[in-house]
Order: structure tokens, then C-alpha cells, then sequence
């Protein structure tokens, strides 16, 4: 089972304190960092100093980092234009020496459109869909060769398809809840397939859907990574898990119901049901990213048993 360490910095978090956490990461031992990529805070937090760009942070610590995978869960594919998207990902690909994932959503939260002036358009699936054969078809383009796409959204003649990602095969990963339309558009572009804060059962429902369209174009089910990304709160006592809730404004119980919350003995064992469902991965969602001893326990009690 991958651990690997997920923030919302749009919730109140400078690059230095991203930066903290992501060589944390790296020194602990976790498998990779990721963020989200919002531009406005959610809930009753003050969001200071302001929202960091995903990317932009993701190119600063491709150079501050050595190991560690770097991605989104999940850019908004209202937020940048599929062409720029393929560039900006390939360059922090090869600013990372090849250490970069793609996590790429239709965009679901209209307040930050507002708030910044982005436009926020009525049909954002369909655009994903575009924009997902756009970025991989300007990728897997061969050098020399040009691309061209003609779609309802996005029209691209004779593209040369550059830059190139440092790696081969830049891993994309798409995610959500949905019952037909998800699954179907994993199954035909995602090397992952990401479920984000579901129960076991939905889980393993949501997975088996993936797999069956997956089988249904002619890939294999295991072909795709099956990851969760769930709201974590650990601690080595009963105070000290409540001690953190707190911090993060929850309460205890509604985390060990909808989360991996409690001693680390506990979290072990909800991880082993989510992989008993099919999941290989868990992006453990840490949202008090000032406490590093949290990012210590749970390297030490936690991923050391699921390694």
C-alpha cells in the first residue's frame, strides 16, 4: 500500500510551508506529494495568505526534491487551456527529472470561477473529455510529427506537440463518484482511478465500474492504479487524536466514520479493508500542515506496518 501525502493549501498555506511538508514527505518516506488545485478556501477558515498556484508550486519543488512523486488531485480543466496544460506538465516533468502525475478534473466549484474572473462554462464534462485527448495526444505525439485535434471546445492544427514529458508515459489520473460517464472516460485515459472520501462499500463499487469499462474497450481492469483519498487524524493516544480533530475543526467520531482517524492500530486496520475493496494507494489528506509530528507518527506507526 503507497502512502502519499495530499494538502489543500487554498484552506491558508505559503509555498514555505508547502515546502516544508513536501520534504517532510520526502524524509519520512512517503511515496509522494500532492495538492489540490483551488484558488479560493472552502469552510469557515480565512484562507491567509492567499491561494498558491498548483503548478507553479509543483515547479518550485520539482527542484527542492529528489524522490518523491509530484501531482494534483485534481487540476480543474476550467482553469488553463489544454495546450498550455501539456506544456506546463511536461516542463515540471522534466524540471522534476521525471517525477510528475496529472490528476485532471472538469472543475466543480463555481464561487473561486467567480471570485477570479474564470469562466465557469455549463458543460465542463465534455471539456474534460476534450481536453484529456488533447494533453495525451500532444504527449504521445512523435517528435517531428504534428498534431491536430478538431472538437466542439478546442480546436489545434498542426501542433508540434512540444515539449515532451521527461517520462515515457506521464501517468494521468482521473477521479469522482459518477456512475457511467467517470468510469467509462478512466477506462479509456487514466493510468489511475481515484475515489475521493468514499466509504469501503462505495468503493468497491465505484472500482468494480472502472474495471468493468475498462474490459469493456479491451484493457485490463489491473491495468489501472486504484487509489483513495481520504481525511486523515492520528494520534498515539484518545487525547491526542481529539487534540488534532480540534485543530482541523472536527469531531472525532465524524472522522472514524468518514476517515482514517484514531490510533495508529486503527488506521491500519480501515486501510486494510480499503485494500480488501481494491485500493493500492491512499492519498492521506493532511489539513493542520503545521503539525509535522502528525507527518512523523504517521510514517513510524503507520506506513512502517504497510510496507
Amino acid at each position: 500500500m503507497d502512502l502519499r501525502i495530499f494538502t489543500e493549501p487554498q484552506q491558508g498555506a505559503t509555498y514555505e510551508t508547502l515546502l516544508t511538508v513536501a520534504k517532510a514527505t520526502e524524509d519520512l518516506g512517503f511515496d509522494a506529494f500532492f495538492r489540490s488545485d483551488h484558488y479560493l478556501k472552502m469552510g469557515s477558515v480565512d484562507g491567509l495568505p492567499g491561494p498558491t498556484d498548483a503548478w507553479i508550486t509543483l515547479a518550485g519543488l520539482a527542484r527542492e526534491t529528489k524522490r518523491i512523486r509530484l501531482g494534483t488531485l485534481m487540476t480543474a480543466a476550467t482553469f488553463r487551456l489544454p495546450g498550455v496544460l501539456a506544456i506546463q506538465v511536461a516542463q515540471v516533468d522534466q524540471m522534476s527529472g521525471g517525477r510528475v502525475e496529472l490528476g485532471l478534473g472538469a472543475g466543480w466549484f463555481e464561487e473561486e470561477h467567480t471570485a477570479y474572473g474564470i469562466p465557469f462554462p455549463k458543460e465542463k464534462f465534455g471539456r474534460l473529455e476534450e481536453q484529456l485527448a488533447i494533453v495525451t495526444g500532444l504527449w504521445a505525439t512523435e517528435t517531428g510529427k504534428t498534431f491536430d485535434f478538431h472538437g466542439k471546445y478546442y480546436d489545434l492544427t498542426s501542433s508540434p506537440a512540444l515539449p515532451k514529458p521527461a517520462q515515457r508515459k506521464l501517468p494521468v489520473l482521473i477521479g469522482g463518484h459518477g456512475a457511467t460517464r467517470t468510469p467509462r472516460l478512466a477506462a479509456r485515459y487514466a493510468d489511475e482511478f481515484n475515489i475521493p472520501f468514499a466509504s469501503i462499500e462505495d468503493t468497491a463499487r465505484q472500482f468494480g465500474r472502472v474495471r468493468a469499462a475498462a474490459e469493456e474497450i479491451g484493457r485490463k481492469g489491473d491495468d489501472l492504479v486504484y487509489s483513495n483519498a481520504l481525511v486523515v487524524c492520528v494520534g498515539k493516544d484518545d487525547a491526542e487524536v481529539a487534540r488534532r480533530a480540534a485543530a482541523i475543526g472536527r469531531e472525532v467520531d465524524e472522522l472514524k466514520l468518514n476517515g482514517l482517524a484514531g490510533s495508529p492500530a486503527e488506521v491500519v486496520d480501515k486501510i486494510g479493508r480499503y485494500a480488501e475493496a481494491g485500493s493500492s494507494r491512499i492519498y492521506l489528506q493532511i489539513l493542520d500542515l503545521d503539525d509535522l509530528d502528525h507527518l512523523e507518527l504517521i510514517s513510524s506507526q503507520v506506513r512502517s506496518q504497510l510496507s
